[in-house]
């Protein structure tokens, strides 16, 4: 591998993640994630491919390390985590409603839904947003490309101008830790 390619990513990272106003919305993530704690609400993580293993991988952050030195990890659920769920629901009812339907009976109007995506077009995300939507709980996408329908959907769209999945799925994380460094930094 060249050093060209490395140097190449790295400055394209760089880049997207210096974006100033999808750096604003960082820290609105992080105090509504603080007053669902507070409130003793739940949050929903969703994505496909890789936004999925990233949702679980925010879950198991949230749960633990968000409250590592306070105590006060949060309740959180990675949408994508449990396959039997998740193909049944893909089977029964159509793969475009397997986030949706589990908010549909997990969800609750003091929750928060995160939506991880690329492209922020996928029917299941999408649907994901509208049925949270309607459900008066609150919103956040982190989306990359041009941000899709759900930029327009999300209550909150932190959205990365980046033309690259790859930089996109990593931007998802580094807001993610942000947060999750944060919270457990603040006293309860």
């Amino acid at each position: 591998m060249e050093l060209d390619l490395v140097s190449n990513y790295v400055y394209r990272m760089h880049e997207a993640a210096t974006q100033e106003k999808p750096l604003r919305e960082i820290p609105v993530l992080a105090e509504a994630m603080a007053n669902i704690r507070s409130s003793s609400g739940s949050i929903y993580i969703c994505g496909n491919g890789g936004s999925a293993g990233n949702a679980v991988h925010l879950a198991n952050d949230l749960i633990y390390g968000a409250g590592v030195k306070n105590g006060g990890g949060l309740k959180v659920e990675a949408l994508t985590a449990n396959t039997a769920v998740l193909t049944c629901l893909a089977n029964d009812t159509g793969y475009e409603n397997i986030f949706s339907e589990q908010l549909k009976v997990k969800g609750n109007p003091s929750d928060l839904l995160i939506a991880l995506s690329g492209s922020g077009n996928s029917p299941n995300i999408v649907k994901a947003i509208e049925v949270a939507n309607s459900m008066q709980m609150q919103t956040f996408a982190i989306l990359g490309y041009d941000g899709g329908k759900c930029k327009e959907l999300a209550q909150h769209a932190i959205h990365f101008e980046v033309n690259d999945m790859q930089i996109a799925e990593d931007l998802q994380l580094i807001v993610g830790h942000i947060c999750m460094q944060w919270l457990c930094e603040q006293k309860l």
